[in-house]
């Protein structure tokens, strides 16, 4: 377990986050329809470098949030929310070229029932293995809430990590930002499952990124990614979490109860897969924030938990969501 958290090096700061079936294309508009995704990856690097290079102030606002987040971490008792529960409402845009893709809202409301089960931690794999119940995080003070659907017609056929799903005049722009989670629906292109900005970006973009194939748990979302958790870690991201592995080897996620990961863990790695990583510690390959398949991630951590409602506290990037 990692003893202590460390300030998040430049270079480790991610904007947005993008969960791969494979690498990360350069145009919104690809020639044919993307495969279903076998494995999960990631284009953080790249996205990275172009948020930096667009917003040379972005770094500076994303460390301002991290000293706040650790002082939150350190003082629990400054940490306190407006009504106890911060109720997320959710606006889902839906991009679609084919009628498949137009994700009825039933596939919909399965997202939001996965979200709520997996933040609460009533999903029923919760308890499936004992391995980490001491660190286990509870039911998180936060619910979400279906506030509405806009739906678009497009001629795109797939979507890239450069945000255009989000702008006019092909995309959909986000409904009020500050007090609604706005999370994007279409067909990505290049393997990509969806993309999260983290609090620090700029109200026009912020919000989640889905691909229709990994969205929800009926319809048309695709095995392995059919149980709605590409949203659950998605969401982790747009509430301030980092990847388990911290984006580099035997990296840090700035969580204390977490431990160290040599890197992602993909598909479902065998009971008690042990990190090579000073202590050579079990890895928490069920954490959300890992790259597992939807079936074998079922939790988040306290200190996790910690992290995510630093957001909503006063003075935090996301306590407009927490007025009442």
């Amino acid at each position: 377990m990692k003893k202590s958290l460390v300030l998040l090096a430049t270079g480790a700061f991610l904007l947005s986050i993008g969960c791969n079936k494979s690498s990360s294309p350069n145009d919104d508009s690809l020639n044919k329809e993307e495969p279903t995704a076998t494995q999960r990856q990631c284009a953080a690097d790249d996205v990275l470098k172009e948020d930096l290079k667009a917003d040379p102030t972005l770094q500076q606002r994303m460390d301002a949030i991290e000293d706040f987040t650790r002082q939150v971490e350190m003082n629990p008792s400054a940490y306190r929310l407006v009504n106890g529960v911060v109720e997320i409402p959710v606006v889902f845009n839906v991009l679609y070229k084919t009628a498949a893709q137009n994700v009825s809202l039933a596939q919909l409301q399965s997202q939001i029932d996965v979200l709520n089960e997996d933040f609460s931690a009533t999903n029923t794999d919760y308890n499936l293995t004992p391995t980490y119940n001491s660190v286990k995080s509870g039911n998180i003070a936060v619910r979400f809430v279906l506030d509405a659907v806009v739906r678009k017609s497009t001629t795109t056929t797939s979507w890239s990590t450069n945000n255009a799903m989000k702008k006019s005049p092909k995309g959909i722009a986000p409904t009020s930002p500050t007090t609604k989670l706005n999370i994007w629906v279409c067909n990505m292109g290049g393997g990509i499952l969806g993309y999260a900005q983290f609090p620090g970006g700029s109200s026009a973009t912020d919000g989640v990124v889905l691909d229709d194939n990994a969205t929800g748990r009926t319809g048309t979302a695709a095995a392995p990614f059919n149980k709605g958790r590409t949203a659950t870690h998605e969401v982790g991201h747009w509430l301030n979490l980092r990847h388990i592995w911290g984006d580099a080897t035997c990296g840090t996620d700035l969580v204390g109860d977490t431990p160290t990961h040599n890197t992602a863990n993909y598909g479902c790695p065998a009971s008690g897969h042990t990190s090579t990583c000073t202590g050579n510690p079990v890895e928490m390959t069920m954490n959300y924030m890992d790259y597992t398949d939807d079936a074998c991630m079922y939790m988040f951590s306290a200190g996790q938990e910690t992290r995510m409602l630093a957001v909503f506290a006063v003075g935090g990037p996301r306590n407009s969501f927490a007025q009442p």
